[in-house]
């Protein structure tokens, strides 16, 4: 059975830019509260720092760029892919099971993952959907006296029964980790009155399969992370609202879980202290009700509506959360994904909007723990 319509949360992100994009571009990109934005950048729906340099890479969920680039130093942005500096390096050999290069148009990309490898190189995984459901990866070279980083595509890896994933971790052994959210014959509206709709793929690069981890079955799994010594992986629950850890075994185990968020968390990533970071939405916002007249939970009005949201640091070792700043509802800025801190900077991505936020941390309101 084939998900109510592709990439959903996309397809919501194009409504909510077809109910509010013309007044959104109009308005001048100016700051609100504490906030900054970088505007005409459209739905950064996930962050990634790219190691060791001011670069962050976008994805773009319903872009017309595949990838986009932003400069933290000079608070800029470019498309990244495609771009003159970027190209196609098909690895037939590693990536066997790819059907052929990434193609031309058609695709959005979603949750993002990144590795160093040496020498100013990094490799870049990026959850894609729309002409094919696949794992595109990427090759990043940031050379020597180069004034931005160059990009390759190298290959992908289809995702199982062309489900659509959310987010990807890379294995050290070739292998992945990816979440299903919505599995074929559910709907979001199931993940939000808690009805067990997704669960962790694990992906053998040995083999080439993909096997379902049937312990990680859950309302919504949404962002993923994995420990540096990759015993232990975490995953964002939207529709349980926590972060849950299990251990990386077969099968694995459920190790902790997080006190229950206000917001229903979104991507997932550690940042340079080792600290998992997640960001989203407010779930019980008096503002937005988002049950339609027969009661059930309708994704349009749910992502329609501007809602507070937080961004979370969460300690992997205890599961405790720290809020590390919070934002009110906004017309101009909402659905948020994630939080990356950049030189004690937070930028802020969103699912459906045409601007990335940025902050200074120690003026941040909503700073608190649990």
């Amino acid at each position: 059975m084939k998900p109510p319509f592709p990439y959903f949360k996309a397809a919501l992100a194009a409504l909510f830019l077809a109910t509010v994009a013309l007044p959104m571009q109009a308005a001048e990109c100016e700051s609100t509260g504490p906030d900054q934005y970088l505007c005409g950048i459209v739905s950064a729906e996930d962050l990634v720092q790219i190691p060791g340099t001011p670069w962050l890479i976008a994805s773009s969920y319903s872009g017309p760029a595949v990838l986009n680039l932003v400069d933290t130093r000079e608070k800029s942005w470019q498309s990244l892919f495609p771009s003159d500096h970027a190209g196609i390096a098909f690895d037939r050999q590693r990536f066997d099971h790819c059907p052929g290069p990434l193609p031309k148009a058609g695709i959005v990309t979603h949750g993002l993952y990144i590795t160093p490898v040496e020498n100013g190189r990094s490799t870049l995984y990026a959850v894609g959907h729309g002409a094919r459901e696949a794992i595109e990866v990427f090759d990043i070279t940031l050379s020597d006296g180069a004034d931005r980083p160059a990009i390759s595509w190298v290959g992908c890896v289809p995702t199982p029964d062309a489900q659509e994933a959310n987010s990807v971790v890379a294995l050290a052994d070739g292998g992945l980790l990816a979440t299903i959210p919505v599995e074929h014959g559910y709907e979001f509206a199931d993940a939000m009155e808690g009805r067990e709709t997704g669960a962790v793929y694990r992906w053998n690069a040995g083999e080439g399969e993909w096997s379902r981890l049937d312990a990680t079955a859950q309302p919504y799994a949404n962002g993923i992370e994995i420990s540096p010594d990759e015993s232990t992986f975490y995953v964002a629950s939207s529709g349980l609202r926590r972060i849950i850890s299990y251990s990386n075994t077969t099968p694995p185990e459920i190790l902790g879980s997080s006190d229950t968020l206000r917001i229903a968390p979104d991507n997932l990533h550690s940042d340079a202290q080792g600290m998992l970071v997640t960001a989203g939405m407010v779930v019980d916002h008096a503002g937005c009700d988002p049950y339609d007249a027969t009661g059930r939970f309708d994704l349009g009005k749910y992502g329609s509506c501007p809602r507070p949201w937080d961004v979370v640091v969460i300690d992997p070792a205890t599961l405790a959360t720290t809020t590390v700043a919070t934002g009110e509802p906004s017309t101009a800025f909402s659905n948020i994904t994630m939080g990356v801190v950049v030189n004690n900077t937070l930028w802020i991505g969103t699912f459906a909007g045409d601007r990335i936020a940025y902050r200074d941390l120690d003026k941040s309101p909503g700073k608190h723990s649990r």
